[in-house]
């Protein structure tokens, strides 16, 4: 019998019900056990929980590990499958899903852990900074500042509390200056964002790598360069419609390698997750190095 685990943040996301109770619990017993899977569930209770519960699942030789949370929790679960043979499926529930919602898991859970028992296998790239991965998105500047804004403030979380910090974000943001190199090019530009893309979009609908793909072997660079609110603001239903280009101020480009230099302190992002720049950054792709479940007729 395939064997899953399924790891649940309580905290990820707004709008459910039981966060972490025993309904998703048992959701998550019932659909998987149709499919004909022996399974665990474990909720998480605290930084790194998942990351240890998934280490101890790949040891085990499990078949499965379902993610029930956002990005920031996939990250802790594909880090420890990465390289591996044991597959990663989504449950997206944060305030983004960007990988979810590139992957087309819907967001509903019954139908998403549906597709965890019963989707097909796909193998995906993987991104890293610095020896850390990220399978998502990551980037230096706006972006980064943006999700530390969002890890630091309690309360409710979701889609309209990321919204209010962006917002405040990019009125009080100053760009800064970056050295960026890669296997095809460089730049020293004031930037906004310097993002490293392996999906297309951050969450939400926001896409800010429109051609980017997720088993291609490369990772997609798109720098933002400092520029007035007024073109921003402009800009913004390119972003949201998938049809953001290069021009502008907007720099596209694809890589397997490339290397970062920006000012101490300067906020860094692994799928939405805030670091901070401590010396020059590495950048690199691994060719398909995560297996994933998709629904079973995505392209």
């Amino acid at each position: 019998m395939t064997s899953a685990l399924v790891i649940i943040n309580p905290i990820s996301g707004a709008g459910r019900a039981y966060p972490g109770g025993a309904a998703e619990v048992e959701l998550a017993r019932g659909v998987l056990s149709q499919g004909g899977m022996e399974t665990t569930v474990v909720v998480t209770l605290g930084p790194g929980h998942a990351t240890d519960a998934a280490r101890d699942a790949v040891s085990r030789g499990v078949d499965l590990v379902v993610s029930w949370g956002g990005d920031g929790t996939m990250n802790e679960v594909a880090r420890a499958l990465a390289f591996g043979t044991t597959a990663l499926a989504l449950v997206p529930a944060g305030s983004g899903n960007g990988l979810g919602r590139d992957l087309g898991v819907p967001l509903d859970p019954a139908r998403a852990l549906a597709i965890a028992a019963g989707g097909r296998r796909r193998r995906i790239d993987v991104g890293e900074v610095n020896g850390e991965y990220f399978f998502n998105v990551a980037g230096v500047g706006l972006d980064a500042r943006i999700a530390r804004a969002f890890a630091e403030r309690t309360g409710r979380r979701g889609r309209l509390r990321y919204a209010q910090v962006g917002v405040e974000a990019v009125l009080s943001y100053r760009a800064a200056p970056v050295e960026v190199a890669w296997d095809g090019g460089a730049s020293a530009p004031t930037a906004l964002i310097v993002a490293f893309a392996n999906s297309r979009q951050y969450g939400s609908h926001g896409v800010i790598a429109p051609t980017a793909s997720l088993d291609d072997g490369r990772l997609n660079l798109v720098i933002i360069e400092d520029q007035p609110i007024w073109r921003i603001a402009s800009r913004l239903p390119s972003f949201f419609l998938g049809q953001l280009g290069p021009g502008h101020g907007v720099t596209m480009s694809t890589f397997t390698a490339a290397s970062v230099s920006a000012a101490s302190g300067t906020d860094l992002h692994l799928d939405g997750e805030p670091r901070t720049v401590r010396g020059p950054l590495s950048v690199r792709v691994h060719p398909r190095a995560l297996d994933v479940i998709v629904p079973p007729s995505r392209p």
